[in-house]
């Protein structure tokens, strides 16, 4: 589940979606337990878990799945988590964000270290990069919601912040505050999002190119697949030439 970033378009594109869609299952689960656990179980009373079940929905996860989760939570098994933020550097001064939910937070800081140090990076104190970025409502639609003027204009009718959009789809960012309401509003007008968070959006983008491009992708790639990691931002800015390098 990470941030949105061109690299997603990258991984779109070499089919690495069908190869992590089981541990993607696994973490729309857990998400759905632990808010279901942390407030009501009911998604028309807890406005995170209505967001996890909408995330899970999107992922085409079945109703049952959904249910268990929930189940697990209200049945009092299910395992204790600790939610868990590390920033860090990756390649060429690359600002990362690790959002981390897990039931062992030695095994969890052990793992997201490591993976920093053997691909280039290096896991700095918690504010070293998040004041660089911003707090906020992130909605993603696929590219066949609409054109980016529909979406745009859609977007301030909703009273949406800003949208970006490119050849994989739209994203929509809000004030985190008034996400379920845009969140509303839009789906009134370009149906069901593919996904709706709170989430980080950088303020500065940090503009890499070369062997560097290469190296954050495989640093990235190795946060995403890590059990315990939920989501991952950064905020590289790479050329239109690069991409394409990186592509072919």
């Amino acid at each position: 589940m990470a941030g949105h970033s061109k690299f997603k378009n990258i991984m779109h594109r070499k089919g690495r979606q069908d190869a992590v869609r089981s541990k993607l299952f696994s973490k729309l689960s857990r998400e759905i337990t632990v808010a279901a656990k942390t407030g009501l179980p009911d998604p028309n009373m807890n406005p995170r878990l209505r967001l996890a079940v909408a995330n899970a929905k999107a992922e085409s996860m079945s109703k049952d799945v959904i249910d268990r989760a929930i189940k697990k939570a209200i049945g009092g098994d299910a395992e204790t988590y600790e939610e868990i933020r590390y920033e860090g550097f990756g390649p060429g001064g690359v600002g990362v964000i690790v959002e981390v939910l897990t039931d062992n937070r030695n095994r969890a800081a052990a793992n997201v270290r490591s993976i920093f140090t053997k691909n280039g990076g290096n896991l700095g104190e918690t504010g070293s990069v998040s004041f660089m970025w911003d707090r906020v409502g992130q909605i993603v639609y696929s590219a066949d919601a609409g054109s980016e003027d529909k979406v745009m204009e859609a977007a301030i009718e909703a009273g949406a912040d800003d949208v970006e959009s490119d050849e994989e789809g739209h994203t929509v960012y809000t004030a985190f505050e008034s996400l379920s309401e845009v969140a509303q509003a839009l789906e009134a007008s370009l149906g069901a999002a593919k996904s709706t968070a709170i989430a980080w959006k950088p303020k500065v983008r940090t503009p890499l190119s070369g062997d560097a491009v290469s190296t954050l992708l495989k640093l990235l790639d190795s946060l995403e697949d890590d059990d315990d990691v939920q989501n991952v931002y950064s905020n590289e800015d790479i050329s239109a030439e690069e991409l394409e390098k990186l592509a072919s």
